[in-house]
């Protein structure tokens, strides 16, 4: 399957996703829509779940351009529910009024919430009119009543204040950026792997949170912050590790190693690895037409299962179908969301080599056809 057609697939499966969110929120239906089923205790958290992951994930294509015909004509269709749902979220007139400010969960999200509007700054911070700007940094703001762990949650707190900064506030607070970013040197392990605060964990969320802001955290704030800039080569070094090991986990059939928590938020494992081929840090080892296909692998073999979804195209939780059994405590419906990530290098003009490249075999399937290859080797910084 050429490019073109591996494109016009991620963004027909993108669609079929996010296309629930995005309706129900720009409409102010979100919280009526969503299926509370899954752990309802944690109902009241879940629209923002949805929301701020849906949009996490699509934002580098609504940034996109260069588009056209049928993918420009849905990208001008979702950039309109964008923008409305990111007021009708932060209105507290509203019906879909989020949850910002309590409890532990809305930290999370509204990180993957600020998160989207460091991906798509043109079209979510400069679109925005004033009185959705005050509100979105409203409820940004109140979020910092949240103290986070001593874990990946402290890059919530700094990505929230990163949206502030590029929201233009002038009290975005330096010592949660700076402490973050310190930290996590402080909790490297090695190869190009962080521990989840001092511990290590074999799961995905070097993928799911971690170097995905570490990366645009890092780039946000070193052009002003000079302790910032310091770090910036050995985070980008050890993302691009960690993107090549990604690759290396995606089996010939599209499988991948089902290890540690989270896991129903299925191919958003590989967010950082989509998030390389966008922002073009791959490894020269790793090309942009073999992740193309080797995530098109893994998004054809998830989507193949037919009981993803209920029957009115929400997300049900799992790897392969509907799996409950694989959903902590701490996942609902919204939660599912975080999928959505691996689209990031939808954001790529369609003229990229990610996608004009000829189709290339990933590494597994080259290894596993005995294909001779050069050896793979650690990282020191």
């Amino acid at each position: 399957m050429s490019g073109v057609e591996q494109r016009k697939q991620w963004v027909g499966t993108m669609e079929k996703i996010v296309g629930p969110v995005l309706e129900a929120v720009s409409r102010g239906q979100l919280k009526e829509s969503l299926p509370t089923d899954l752990h309802p205790d944690r109902a009241a958290f879940a629209p923002l779940e949805a929301f701020g992951r849906t949009m996490c994930g699509i934002a580098p294509w609504l940034e996109a351009e260069g588009l056209s015909g049928e993918e420009a004509a849905l990208q001008q269709r979702f950039r309109k529910l964008a923008l409305a749902g990111l007021d009708k979220a932060t209105d507290p007139a509203s019906p879909d009024f989020m949850l910002f400010d309590r409890g532990e969960q809305p930290l999370v999200d509204t990180a993957f919430l600020s998160h989207a509007l460091i991906r798509a700054p043109r079209q979510l911070v400069d679109r925005l009119d004033d009185r959705v700007r005050a509100n979105v940094v409203a409820a940004l703001r109140s979020s910092r009543n949240i103290v986070p762990g001593p874990n990946n949650w402290i890059f919530f707190s700094a990505m929230v204040e990163a949206a502030l900064y590029r929201l233009g506030e002038p009290d975005w607070d330096k010592l949660r950026v700076v402490y973050a970013t310190r930290m996590f040197m402080d909790w490297y392990k090695g190869d190009g792997l962080y521990g989840d605060g001092a511990a290590f964990h074999w799961d995905y969320y070097n993928s799911f949170v971690i170097q995905p802001m570490y990366v645009d955290i890092v780039k946000t704030f070193a052009p002003v912050l000079a302790e910032v800039a310091a770090l910036e080569p050995v985070v980008m070094n050890r993302a691009a590790r960690y993107a090549s090991i990604l690759e290396r986990l995606i089996g010939q059939d599209g499988t991948y190693p089902i290890i540690g928590r989270s896991i129903c938020y299925r191919f958003g494992a590989f967010q950082l690895l989509s998030q390389a081929a966008l922002e073009h840090f791959l490894e020269n080892s790793v090309k942009p037409p073999q992740v193309r296909c080797a995530l098109s692998a893994v998004i054809d073999r998830i989507m193949a299962n037919g009981n993803m979804f209920d029957e009115k195209g929400w997300l049900l939780p799992g790897v392969y179908g509907c799996q409950p059994g694989l959903a902590e405590m701490y996942i609902n419906r919204g939660s599912l969301y975080l999928c959505s990530a691996v689209f990031l290098a939808l954001g790529l003009s369609p003229e990229d080599p990610f996608w004009t490249g000829e189709d290339e075999d990933w590494t597994a399937k080259k290894i596993w056809r005995g294909e001779d290859m050069p050896l793979d080797h650690a990282i020191a910084d």
